[in-house]
């Protein structure tokens, strides 16, 4: 220890602010009025400094020269005759430059009591706002706000380029009652790197990154990033008015409007590089995804997870920088700016949200202050025995604002047209894929996730509100009843809910040879007997072809036609069921192989012609169907659909129609999971109207066998399948037919 000659300034605490040990710095360093006398005392700690002036901000003149105290960089002097505190630099004085400090000291907190209020009571809704590093101006200088939640920490220190990642040098102030910590720190530029270095109750040290850091340092750093200061310049307001008017005029979110979702992994959509191993950026995926997509006729962009991820293998599931998008495909900025382009070419985007848990990196959340603060303490609440991840605590109220800001801050900062959350079923129970002593029932004695169930009615309540027009979507794969129920009627207020009932039922029928799906016929057509509990998206996602499932096409029996053929035949089948649509990208074209996220979509298939019919049958499956409202408009009413034949398990062949609020509008569907051709085939029509065939899977447009019906097809008066009116036509080789009728434009009377 040093002695000081300074009589206003005791020795011990010099010493320990020059060991990093003092955890109330800001009662000693910066400028504060010297007891019981008209003077001022300024304090600095600055490390390797020879010599040091205070200089007056507003007049640029030297008002004092610092004491060296401590031979660590600790220097202090009075400033007599002054009794107002002002604003100053530090001008120091170091071996080799010397240069100009507005010390951070010197300023008190700028956090506001509401907003700390809110989050500690976990209704805050925007904590990213004052939370983590955000460019501010105050009391007319510009700096970085720094703020991390950590109530059991024994002291705070920001390391980063700024002060070359030493934890003495940026101490954060301390709020005992709301467990925050923050400074505001001039002189920051952007793109720094920088870490909270926490030292635990034990007096260990550990480092942290920012839980709200809207950037962060590619892999293999896990460093916090200090973004541009820079904002997009939105210009999808259009977009986003004639949102909340769609939902303010149809009611509740995209119900009885199209959608046909393509989701999509920006990691390996498509690559560049000579062995394509490098990452299209964001304005490349302007140029060339947006394009497709609309091209192909969807709807809807669903972006897998996007928040940082550092496990390329996780997909992102597994995000350790929840508020940051990940740095493989450029800034924030860019990613702003994909997401305007495609609102303004008419396109909406949701995104894959992970609410559910995140992973044990150590820089990451997990035991961030040295205590289980974002996750439960007992593993048989907190950890995932699938994922080897841990549990938020759902319970606790700082962890609900981190959540909610976190769904927030998407919508908001980045204009996503909703949330799909993935494995809502592991927030739900408590015995998720646990055996029985794994687990801990809830206070009424059930395997009820109480708090979670709370969690996910507040977020769906309050994004709702916040954002008219989006879309909340559920991925839950069990029986849970009211999923998209409102949380009035005591439901979880999802919007949609995945539909993976029909998908497990209709992709085991895929896998069955021809002659033997007329023993499964049923796994077509148990879908309807559930489809309008629920507010269901049919969901071919990339969870189908992936760890050993194979592609879709893949799954198929029998030779090349067969495959093509029924594979088409399934795509019109799904479009034609009630339901929205979802389909992971390569698919749409058939992709042969698993997809494999270290690698572009195999782009190359298209150059031959079973893969281009795919691909041109799909994106004509979507066109159509935007354009029929009979096939989304009563999607979740039983009034939308009604069987014509479900029981002839002999052929394997379903016949059906769907409706628009307008009955006239209407569509007759006829699906043949066999190789052989129908003749002179009798279906049911409703009404007594020319009808046409107005899309054909085995068309030879799309690689088939060209089995087609001549236009027009004249009913008769011939009761039929409960039908008034029937006609007979030829029903081609595994393949899905749609017939509608010519007098009424299937474009008539689409909501708006």
């Amino acid at each position: 220890m040093m002695t000081t000659n300074a009589p206003y300034i005791n020795a011990a605490i010099a010493d320990a602010i020059s060991h990093g040990q003092y955890i109330d710095v800001f009662s000693v360093l910066g400028m504060h009025q010297q007891s019981d006398t008209n003077a001022l005392v300024v304090s600095c700690f600055l490390p390797q400094a020879i010599n040091v002036d205070v200089i007056d901000l507003k007049t640029n003149r030297k008002v004092a020269s610092l004491e060296n105290l401590h031979s660590n960089g600790f220097f202090s002097a009075i400033i007599p005759r002054r009794k107002k505190p002002f604003i100053y630099v530090l001008r120091v004085t170091y071996p080799l430059s010397v240069e100009d400090i507005i010390d951070p000291y010197q300023f008190g907190s700028l956090l506001n009591d509401e907003d700390v209020y809110l989050f500690n009571e976990g209704n805050q809704l925007s904590a990213y706002r004052f939370q983590g590093a955000n460019w501010t101006h105050h009391q007319g200088i510009e700096g970085v706000h720094f703020c991390v939640w950590a109530p059991n920490a024994k002291q705070v220190s920001l390391v980063g380029d700024m002060n070359h990642w030493d934890a003495r040098r940026h101490k954060l102030r301390r709020h005992p009652a709301s467990g925050l910590w923050d400074i505001f720190i001039p002189d920051i530029a952007p793109l720094m790197h920088y870490k909270f270095s926490i030292e635990l109750a034990n007096g260990h040290r550990i480092e942290k990154s920012d839980p709200y850091a809207s950037m962060m340092q590619a892999a293999p750093g896990n460093a916090s990033v200090i973004a541009e200061k820079e904002t997009h310049q939105w210009q999808d307001e259009c977009w986003l008015t004639q949102r909340a008017i769609k939902h303010n005029k149809l009611g509740s979110q995209s119900h009885q409007q199209p959608m046909s979702i393509y989701e999509v992994q920006l990691a390996s959509w498509r690559r560049k590089g000579e062995l394509g191993q490098d990452y299209y950026d964001y304005q490349q995926l302007i140029d060339e995804l947006i394009p497709y997509a609309l091209e192909m006729g969807f709807t809807h962009l669903q972006l897998m997870p996007i928040s940082e991820y550092p496990f390329d293998g996780s997909w992102g599931y597994q995000p350790v920088g929840l508020y940051a998008p990940t740095y493989r495909f450029g800034q924030p900025n860019g990613l702003k700016a994909f997401i305007d382009e495609c609102h303004q070419q008419g396109l909406a985007v949701l995104l894959d949200w992970v609410p559910a848990h995140f992973p044990k990196d150590p820089h990451g959340l997990a035991h961030f202050d040295g205590t289980c603060l974002y996750e439960h303490a007992d593993p048989r609440l907190g950890e995932h025995p699938d994922w080897d991840t841990l549990i938020f605590n759902y319970g606790r109220a700082e962890v609900q604002s981190f959540l909610l800001s976190n769904a927030y801050y998407w919508l908001s900062e980045f204009h996503f047209d909703g949330l799909r959350l993935d494995a809502v079923s592991s927030m739900l129970y408590l015995d998720y894929s646990r055996t029985d002593d794994q687990w801990l029932p809830n206070e009424l004695g059930g395997r009820e996730n109480l708090a979670a169930i709370a969690f996910l009615k507040r977020l769906n309540r309050a994004m709702y509100a916040a954002f008219p027009g989006i879309d909340m979507i559920a991925e839950e794969s069990t029986a849970w009843g009211g999923v998209t129920q409102s949380t009035e009627h005591h439901g979880l207020g999802f919007g949609y809910k995945w539909n993976m009932g029909w998908m497990n039922d209709t992709l085991s029928y895929l896998r069955r040879d021809p002659l033997y799906r007329r023993y499964h016929h049923n796994e077509l057509t148990f879908g309807l007997v559930y489809a309008f509990t629920e507010q269901f998206i049919l969901s071919l996602s990339h969870d189908e072809v992936v760890h050993g499932k194979g592609a879709l096409i893949a799954k198929i029996p029998g030779d090349d036609w067969q495959k093509f053929a029924t594979l088409r035949a399934y795509f019109g089948f799904m479009w034609a069921h009630p339901g929205k649509k979802l389909l992971f990208m390569g698919s749409e074209f058939a992709q042969r192989n698993e997809w494999n996220h270290n690698q572009s979509l195999d782009w190359h298939l298209l150059e031959y012609l079973p893969h281009q019919g795919m691909q041109d049958w799909v994106r004509d499956l979507n066109h159509f169907y935007q354009a029929t409202p009979a096939l989304f408009a009563l999607d979740h009413q039983h009034s939308g659909f009604s069987w014509l034949d479900c029981h002839n398990d002999a052929n394997s062949v379903l016949v059906f129609a769907r409706f628009a609020p307008n009955d006239l509008q209407h569509v007759v569907i006829v699906v043949n999971m066999t190789p052989e051709v129908h003749h002179g085939f009798r279906i049911g029509l409703p009404q007594d109207v020319i009808y046409e065939e107005s899309l054909n899977s085995d068309n030879a447009c799309y690689h088939g066998t060209n089995v087609i019906n001549d236009n027009p097809i004249t009913p008769q008066a011939q009761p039929w399948q409960g039908q008034p009116y029937s006609a007979l036509i030829t029903v081609p080789p595994l393949a899905c037919i749609f017939l509608t009728p010519t007098v009424i434009d299937a474009t008539d009377e689409l909501p708006n």
